[in-house]
């Protein structure tokens, strides 16, 4: 994998870039939209591809892993012979499924226990497991394994956590290092930096993971319920010492404004379960702000679904139509607000993209904001 940087905001750290994999370039400020289960729910392919222009999505391993499990993957030659999805992809650890377990697994130095949230079945997660998993899934990002402390977590507990994260990295390098692609192509790992909302243990675990000098870099454990401006400050932090020459990526955020202050702060990846969530839902996320179609407001508003959309659902479909689908409960309705909000954020990411080209990226931003924040 290469990481090249194409151009950089003259006003602020963020940067236009590009990655290549064996499946495809990844144009970078980019959002990838989440396929737990080796889909992204209610869309296909096709429309993943030609309409919402997703370059590269994701996967989970613990999700993967338990069904339908590494062997039927292996039968199939990875997930992209499973799914089709030809482009791209991202392994998450699963560290953070895990660890939303807190009821039923248990941490060791060893690696982590839980029971299935399907069956209650027992199962145990090490750093090697978990890169063998990956490697069996074939994603071309794969991330490290890592334990994801609450976002308010005392300073005890967080430097305990990130004891274990950094123990577990240096046996997920060591296993990425003595193991070897099993489908013919690249596959990168990714470490990840904890450390929760303290300064010290951010620092240091940026640090930690710069002189790993693997192929990119990641930030977890944002997003997790502390105050969004400790998130931000965060983000300043870590990639004032992550290197500039590889991509960083911002696991599990977040809403449009997050992402807009991310790239200001030089984040070039993002994924996010909020687009499809929230339309599944029926939040739909415009330029001028956000829609509930379950108002009733929308009840009789025969525009188009989105007059400054990009994808066809915006002009095909109205407000009144969609507000009818939502209130019957009709399955159409979460596939078009899943659509809408997905090609939203990829528009978002080029437009993003072209303004930092042409260096006018902090005054464009300044006004997105203002926008994206209002209630329609």
């Amino acid at each position: 994998m290469t990481f090249s940087i194409i151009a950089n905001d003259p006003k602020s750290n963020a940067r236009r870039g590009l990655i290549t994999t064996d499946h495809g370039p990844i144009e970078t400020p980019i959002f990838m939209p989440v396929g737990t289960l080796g889909s992204v729910k209610a869309v296909h392919l096709h429309e993943l591809k030609d309409d919402i222009h997703a370059q590269i999505i994701l996967g989970n391993t613990y999700h993967l892993y338990l069904r339908p499990g590494t062997s039927v993957l292996e039968a199939a030659g990875g997930l992209h012979k499973f799914n089709g999805f030809d482009r791209p992809m991202l392994t998450d650890s699963g560290g953070f499924q895990v660890f939303s377990l807190s009821g039923i697994r248990k941490l060791t130095q060893e690696g982590a226990e839980f029971r299935s949230h399907i069956d209650g079945s027992k199962h145990f997660f090490t750093p090697e497991r978990v890169i063998d998993i990956e490697r069996s899934i074939g994603a071309d990002i794969m991330m490290a394994f890592d334990e994801c402390p609450p976002g308010t977590s005392d300073y005890a507990y967080s430097k305990q956590s990130l004891d274990l994260t950094e123990s577990w990295l240096s046996r997920c390098i060591t296993r990425y290092k003595e193991t070897e692609p099993k489908y013919g192509y690249h596959q990168s790992l990714f470490p990840i930096v904890q450390g929760c909302t303290y300064k010290d243990l951010r620092v240091r675990a940026a640090e930690n993971v710069a002189r790993q000098e693997m192929e990119g870099n990641a930030i977890g454990g944002l997003a997790v319920g502390e105050p969004t401006d400790v998130m931000y400050e965060m983000i300043e932090v870590v990639n004032s010492i992550l290197p500039k020459d590889k991509p960083r990526y911002l696991m599990g955020v977040g809403t449009p404004i997050n992402l807009l202050e991310g790239i200001e702060r030089g984040v070039d990846m993002f994924d996010c379960v909020m687009p499809t969530r929230n339309g599944r839902n029926a939040m739909l996320f415009t330029r001028h702000g956000t829609m509930n179609l379950r108002n009733k407001k929308w009840e009789d508003d025969f525009s188009p679904l989105d007059i400054d959309g990009t994808s066809y659902v915006d002009s095909t479909y109205s407000k009144a139509y969609l507000h009818h689908l939502f209130k019957a409960q009709e399955l159409l309705a979460l596939q078009i607000a899943s659509i809408h909000n997905l090609a939203f954020y990829l528009e978002l990411m080029r437009e993003a993209r072209e303004h930092i080209s042409s260096g006018d990226f902090s005054l464009w931003k300044s006004k997105m904001v203002a926008e994206l924040g209002r209630r329609l």
